[in-house]
Order: structure tokens, then sequence, then C-alpha cells
């Protein structure tokens, strides 16, 4: 055996050991790559029946707002309509209210000049 050829089993025996560690390497990445892809279709799995859930969720809580709309336009109506009966209670009773008070004011005060002034001798009021 010559020199070369011994240099060419050495290179030979390199070469099977390279491509074993080559082969044991590929096979941890396909390993790899069968546990991403269960993980991928086990969040596929859970993540499905989860946007079922998120859609019927947007889905109530719309009917939700829809009623909160309904529920919003009918107190602003029952607003307006107290609004305007607090107008006709001022109106029809509270305008009286104040004439008549200004009124007994008036007396009151008159009663009071009247009560205070001196009498005279002539039997008057001065």
């Amino acid at each position: 055996m010559s020199l070369g050829d011994i240099a060419g089993m050495i290179a030979a025996l390199a070469f099977v050991v390279l491509v074993l560690r080559m082969g044991s390497v590929v096979g941890k990445a396909g390993k790899v790559l069968d546990e991403t892809r269960a993980g991928v279709r086990e969040i596929t799995d859970e993540t499905v029946p989860l946007l079922r859930e998120v859609t019927d969720t947007v889905a109530a809580t719309g009917q939700q707002v829809a009623r909160l709309d309904t529920i919003s336009s009918n107190v602003a109506t029952m607003t307006t309509n107290v609004s305007a009966l607090t107008s006709v209670a001022t109106a029809t009773v509270g305008r009286p209210l104040i004439k008549i008070a200004a009124f007994t004011y008036g007396v009151r005060s008159a009663v009071e000049v009247r009560r205070l002034k001196p009498v005279n001798k002539a039997g008057g009021r001065s």
C-alpha cells in the first residue's frame, strides 16, 4: 500500500464520518420539524374553536350595543318629555304662585307700614 492509498483511505473514512454526522444532524432537524408540525397542528386545533367563540361574542356584543342604542334613544325622548312637562308645570303653577307671593308681600308691607305710623290726637294716623 502506498502513501497515496493510505491518504485516500483516511479521506474516505473522514468522508464516511462526515456523512454519518450530517445524517444525524438531518435526522435531528427532521425530528424538530415533526415537533414543530405537531405544535402548529395543536395550535390550529385550539385556535379554530377560539375564533368561533370570539365571533359569537362579537355578535352578541353587537346585539347588546343595538339594545343600548334603543335604550339611549328612549331615555333621550323621555328627557325631552320631562323637560316639556316641567315647562308646562312652571307656566301653569309657578307664575301664579309668584304673583300671589308678590301680592301677599305687598299687603304685609302695607299693613306693617300702617301699623308703625303714630296715631294723631284727633283719632287718625299721621
